[in-house]
């Protein structure tokens, strides 16, 4: 049996979603690095090593979440599946499907708004010469909500809980298009607005960035069959949800009873 992993959002083992004889996917905790990064150089654990040291074999990273971001994160277990996985993904043949809870209420609308890349302060080269890139993201509101909270300038406060479909894979993407739509994450720290990430926090309990990746659906790269990963939310975003009565607005796979990953 193996040991209880540490991971950010308690003592626990990282939650495996999925698994075969090339493919493993976690529940991803927020608060969890994917690997090591200049960013953040007093870190100690990371996706890649905690989930090698649990399965007793090499992982390969083919894509990533940020270290706020939590839910499905898939490795290969070899270095061709690895290769097939990137090819997918450099494609755009892999679906990805996020939850968020933001300021406001959202209407449904396709965003098409390019972004340029943008240079981490330690770690990547520098972004400012970069040309724009093309992004675009589908959202779609599945519940919403009026607090009796004057929160910022209105004496109630308005907050939806948005599915989020990313066409493209831009850094940060999903979060930059929410702030250009001036919905913000909850709990961003970069592109949310701060009296609201803080009302989050206390009156919740909800001090981490409120964005989840719940879906992954490709073809799987051995075999060809259609593969589809669910990540339920748990951890403080599943009982904000809770707590907002939105847990039936969620699809079935996406809920989370225990709460254990964040």
């Amino acid at each position: 049996m193996n040991a209880p992993i540490h991971t950010p959002e308690g003592e626990r083992e990282l939650t495996i979603l999925y698994r075969d004889e090339w493919l493993v996917a976690i529940n991803k905790p927020s608060g969890l690095l994917v690997h090591r990064s200049p960013i953040d150089r007093h870190e100690t654990r990371f996706a890649i090593q905690l989930l090698r040291d649990q399965i007793g074999q090499r992982v390969y990273p083919v894509h990533r979440l940020d270290k706020p971001t939590s839910g499905v994160l898939l490795f290969a277990l070899d270095s061709d599946t690895a290769r097939r996985l990137n090819q997918a993904w450099q494609m755009g043949q892999v679906s990805k499907h996020y939850v968020a809870l933001v300021r406001g209420y959202l209407e449904p609308v396709d965003v098409d708004y390019p972004l340029r890349y943008q240079a981490d302060k330690h770690g990547d080269a520098a972004g400012c010469d970069q040309p724009l890139q093309s992004a675009q993201t589908s959202f779609t509101p599945l519940a919403q909500t009026e607090l009796p909270e004057a929160v910022d300038r209105y004496p109630t406060s308005r907050y939806s809980l948005v599915h989020c479909r990313p066409a493209t894979g831009r850094k940060h993407q999903i979060r930059r298009h929410l702030k250009h739509l001036r919905h913000p994450i909850i709990g961003d720290p970069k592109y949310g607005k701060s009296v609201h990430n803080h009302f989050f926090a206390r009156r919740f309990g909800a001090d981490r960035l409120l964005l989840a990746a719940t879906q992954l659906q490709l073809e799987h790269p051995l075999t060809g069959e259609p593969l589809v990963i669910n990540a339920p939310i748990g951890g403080r975003f599943g009982q904000t949800i809770d707590t907002l009565g939105w847990r039936t607005s969620l699809p079935a796979p996406w809920r989370n009873t225990t709460h254990a990953t964040g």
